[in-house]
């Protein structure tokens, strides 16, 4: 049992991505059904009443993103966490020193998503007990400045003593098998999730991460908006190309549970053209972690033929 796997007391350190509105209470229970650990956003009404709800669906740990910019100002946030019995908080979009402390009063470990040296040596200084990096192929919000999984990994390994989950670029045991040679004590999924029977969102999405390629997203850096990696298709496919009659809509649950790719844009990461199918959660969760092994065993006889 590796240091991740002892923190979150899970069976497999795979987890799944607080992703708005798409992390509800049924993605969240079958990862954490399946072995891995389920996490449910905070920021909508819906993803808090789903902090209790998913009691109904799985006793097995699941865990909660607190996303620091959102409730800076609000720190009941930290009530409504114990209120549920969140004992597993993965903070992310923020200085984790303004949320540590009080999680780690209230019984809860803290986990929290980097996206350079700089922060993860923050989040160190802030006492938190492990970090998800994450490069910059991952989908959703990103520095346009940001590193690679591969690059970053390796070098937050080598300067931070802290168990760390590997995310971006993450969706099955070959990718799994890199992050832990880079360093990493578990994977943390977001697009690989998204496209799962599991997931809630229309199958119009799933199936254009399905047929994306290597070129099917885009980091849109749009006047008033924050750079995002999103799929390279309809609303968004306009705005790359700086169509002028192409506005940021903002209706993405239009997007999400619609199916309505016109509506806005959809956070997606680069490893969509590595994604050929939608499988189940606990397929997805069991392989990426178990064949590990194989997949290393393959590779070091490749080295010494």
């Amino acid at each position: 049992m590796n240091r991740i796997q002892a923190l979150l007391g899970v069976r497999y350190p795979v987890v799944q991505a607080p992703m708005t509105y798409i992390a509800r209470a049924e993605l969240a229970a079958a990862v954490s059904e399946a072995g891995g650990m389920g996490v449910i956003e905070t920021l909508t009404p819906q993803g808090r009443a789903d902090l209790h709800r998913v009691r109904e669906l799985t006793d097995r740990p699941v865990a909660a993103n607190l996303m620091i910019q959102g409730w800076k100002k609000d720190p009941s946030i930290v009530d409504v966490l114990a209120d549920a019995g969140v004992r597993h908080v993965f903070t992310s979009a923020g200085d984790p020193g303004l949320f540590t402390a009080r999680l780690h009063d209230a019984g809860m470990t803290v986990i929290h998503v980097v996206g350079s040296l700089r922060g993860a040596q923050k989040a160190v200084d802030a006492g938190v007990d492990a970090l998800v990096v994450e490069g910059v192929e991952g989908g959703g919000f990103k520095s346009a400045l940001g590193a690679s999984t591969m690059v970053l990994l390796p070098l937050i390994a080598s300067r931070v003593d802290l168990p760390l989950i590997a995310a971006g670029g993450i969706c099955d045991a070959h990718s799994a098998a890199a992050a832990v040679v880079l360093g990493a004590e578990g994977v943390q999924m977001g697009t690989r999730m998204l496209a799962s029977r599991e997931s809630l969102v229309h199958g119009n999405f799933k199936e254009a991460i399905v047929a994306a390629d290597d070129a099917g997203t885009v980091l849109l850096d749009l006047p008033g908006n924050p750079t995002m990696r999103v799929l390279r298709t309809g609303l968004a496919a306009r705005l790359a190309e700086h169509d002028p009659r192409a506005g940021l809509l903002d209706n993405v649950t239009a997007l999400y549970f619609d199916g309505d790719l016109e509506a806005s844009v959809a956070n997606t990461g680069q490893v969509a053209s590595r994604i050929d199918e939608v499988l189940p959660v606990a397929q997805i969760v069991e392989q990426t972690w178990s064949r590990i092994g194989a997949v290393l065993d393959t590779a070091r006889a490749r080295a010494n033929s």
